[in-house]
């Protein structure tokens, strides 16, 4: 809940800006709106795809798709990513996986969504070196409290690993079944094609539908600029455990696009409006398909 109360007292005392976008997505051009509307709705195909090919096991195309739009809604009531990952989880033991093959195919999801947006990201500062002040994302003095942290939990984690023998053989299983599981789907072409073209599709699209918001409300940033701005955002926050990264995503992608030279307030109506596009309007639906997908069994 910590970084949702920053976040909060950060737009009371921006309370004038946020103000002012508000009244900006009056502005907003529909046609660019629904194109932004359809790019979101690719997101899921792209996750599918990705899922899919994750797993050598040929999953039901259609409860497949269905439940990748019903993991966004559960994806907002735990944070970083794990309702997703739950409902998937659950899918594929159901389809019939073990949960051994089901929870390698699900790192292997992470690992390869991770791989493809920084991987996009890293291709767009070549391409762009002075798009975006990087360091703007970040608030002053972050740098060194957050390379000590990951320091302990290395630290921590290793030292479980070294002194626990139950968790370092539930480990080592682990390790062996994912390795199998990977070097099992990157034999099939397909599967592989699936994995990695889903990975990098599913942020160039999440990327895209920011570009279209932005154009619908006139952000004067060019459309390189802006997606990269999304991508650096959304790296940066990956760390900040706030459910669906309600609230830091929002101030990041901000701040991004201002360092990418837009405007504050036209910055702010564009946040808005992706994160209503993206976020809210499928929710009440993708909350819904998550009930009748349980019902019916299907996760």
């Amino acid at each position: 809940m910590l970084p949702l109360v920053l976040v909060a007292v950060v737009a009371v005392r921006q309370r004038s800006v946020l103000a002012e976008g508000v009244r900006h997505l009056a502005t907003a051009s529909w046609p660019w709106l629904l194109a932004a509307g359809a790019a979101t709705c690719l997101t899921w195909v792209a996750a599918a795809c990705t899922r899919q090919g994750a797993v050598v096991q040929r999953l039901p195309g259609g409860r497949l798709l269905a439940t990748q739009f019903a993991a966004g809604a559960a994806n907002h009531l735990l944070p970083s990513g794990l309702g997703a990952g739950a409902v998937n989880l659950r899918f594929m033991t159901v389809c019939g996986l073990p949960l051994a093959r089901s929870s390698a195919a699900l790192a292997l999801y992470l690992l390869a969504e991770s791989v493809g947006r920084v991987a996009l990201l890293g291709a767009l500062l070549l391409a762009f070196p002075g798009a975006l002040r990087l360091g703007a994302l970040l608030p002053e003095g972050f740098v060194g409290p957050l390379l000590l942290g990951t320091v302990a939990v290395l630290v921590v984690a290793a030292g479980v690993l070294t002194l626990v023998r139950r968790v370092r053989t539930a480990v080592a299983g682990f390790l062996r079944t994912a390795l199998g599981e990977a070097r099992s789907v990157h034999t099939r072409p397909a599967r592989a094609l699936a994995l990695w073209g889903g990975s990098l599709a599913f942020p160039a699209l999440q990327a895209t539908a920011l570009v279209l918001t932005g154009r619908a409300l006139g952000l004067p940033v060019p459309a390189a600029h802006m997606a990269l701005a999304y991508l650096a955002a959304t790296v940066a926050v990956a760390l900040v455990p706030t459910p669906g990264g309600l609230g830091s995503v929002e101030a990041a992608l901000v701040v991004a696009l201002v360092a990418a030279g837009g405007p504050a307030a036209v910055a702010t109506a564009v946040v808005l409006a992706y994160r209503i596009i993206t976020v809210w309007l499928p929710l009440l639906p993708g909350a819904l398909t998550l009930g009748a997908l349980v019902r019916l069994k299907v996760i």
